[in-house]
């Protein structure tokens, strides 16, 4: 009998992050690797923020807090939800978590029962289904398409939907096709969710700031109020603010559900910690004037990786609205052999091909449920973009 969990067995570790310490790893041993694999913005936390943490070392704020959060920055949640969303929140429909998973973790623990189901779109970000899992759940996957730049159509919701239906786990814009949600995409599926009164949503608005083109974000409490008893929004700073280490995650929604959540986290991680909480109080609260800069320099990266990835035979590239990824398509690419002599039978194979013969990272499109397509993270350089692309190019070129 084996010592560990039969949990356990049912999840998978995070593709994402297997491949970004495989990168890791290749670099060590002195390899020209170009990661394109992890999803985490090259901008420094700006310098408010940094001031901020610092005041709160000087200022002792060094001790255990409440362990979903301090009063202050569940005000400055409450107050960046009525800014941006017209949504009102007290601090008791607040929950600050250990960065956006465990927010996302902890709401799946303290509500899944052994036989329900979420419905998840898929591409989706590698961890959802193995969260659902790990509570007890079924993930019941949505595949979008190509055709529909992998946005949910109402009838693929309505479809999905059973009687076990517990939740819906939506992510706009996404990881990993950064493809965003209009106010009119969105309000179609929210009027398949009024149809039906059992289903909670699981808003995931993680890319929220980093939108392009002119793109409007919306998030589902927001177009539809009668959806607002039953659903939970989360965002955190990781993203938009350059704050990945920082951890700090959050979520609003109905009181029973928030105190749910706090109960599972007072008995896992208790608080996050204290002085990344004061830091993101100040991202919240402070000055937002970074955030269009940053989103001119992501366009600019994700306008020039399209344009060399679309020059490639055998590569589909549509143009996401936000986030800063594009999931290409090879399915021109399916059964050619790379010049080691490796048959490029699925898109697992062809980024492993792709690391290893042209010291390139990204990550396959089967980890995020749909494929054959891989995901580029251009949240780097300008020239490292370019190198990777021409390097891509160039391994594609070589194909037989």
């Amino acid at each position: 009998m084996s010592f560990l969990s039969e949990t356990l067995s049912r999840v998978k570790p995070s593709p994402t992050i297997a491949m970004t310490a495989k990168t890791a790893e290749l670099k060590a041993a002195g390899r020209d690797v170009i990661g394109l694999s992890a999803g985490e913005p090259d901008f420094d936390t700006p310098q408010n923020i940094k001031d901020a943490a610092v005041a709160a070392i000087a200022a002792g704020k060094t001790k255990y807090t409440a362990p979903d959060g301090i009063p202050e920055l569940k005000q400055a949640v409450c107050s960046k939800m009525k800014r941006d969303h017209g949504l009102d929140y007290t601090p008791a429909q607040v929950s600050v978590g250990t960065g956006g998973k465990q927010t996302l973790y902890n709401a799946l623990m303290a509500t899944l029962n052994p036989g329900d189901e979420v419905v998840i779109p898929a591409p989706y970000w590698v961890s959802y289904p193995d969260m659902v899992l790990l509570a007890g759940g079924t993930p019941v996957v949505a595949e979008t398409s190509l055709q529909t730049n992998f946005k949910l159509t109402a009838d693929q919701l309505e479809a999905a939907i059973t009687p076990k239906t517990k939740w819906f786990i939506f992510n706009s814009p996404s990881n990993p096709t950064g493809a965003g949600y209009s106010r009119e995409e969105l309000k179609e599926l929210t009027d398949v969710l009024m149809r039906h009164p059992h289903v909670w949503v699981m808003s995931d608005d993680m890319y929220e700031h980093l939108a392009y083109d002119g793109f409007e974000f919306c998030t589902p409490a927001q177009v539809e109020p009668g959806l607002y008893e039953r659903t939970l929004t989360c965002n955190g700073v990781s993203k938009a603010y350059a704050m990945t280490g920082w951890r700090i995650g959050y979520a609003a929604g109905p009181v029973e559900l928030i105190g749910a959540m706090r109960k599972i986290q007072s008995q896992s991680t208790s608080n996050p910690c204290s002085v990344s909480q004061w830091a993101a109080v100040e991202a919240l609260n402070g000055t937002q004037d970074f955030l269009a800069p940053n989103n001119e320099a992501f366009k600019r990266r994700r306008d020039l990786v399209i344009s060399m990835l679309s020059e490639i035979e055998g590569i589909s590239c549509p143009t996401p609205e936000g986030a800063f990824y594009v999931y290409p398509s090879i399915a021109g690419l399916i059964g050619k052999t790379t010049p080691a002599g490796t048959v490029i039978e699925n898109d697992e194979i062809f980024a492993n091909a792709l690391l290893e013969e042209a010291d390139v990272a990204v990550v396959f499109g089967a980890a995020f449920g749909l494929s054959p397509n891989f995901r580029v993270s251009y949240a780097t350089s300008d020239e490292a973009l370019t190198k990777a692309c021409q390097r891509i190019q160039a391994f594609c070129a070589s194909l037989t």
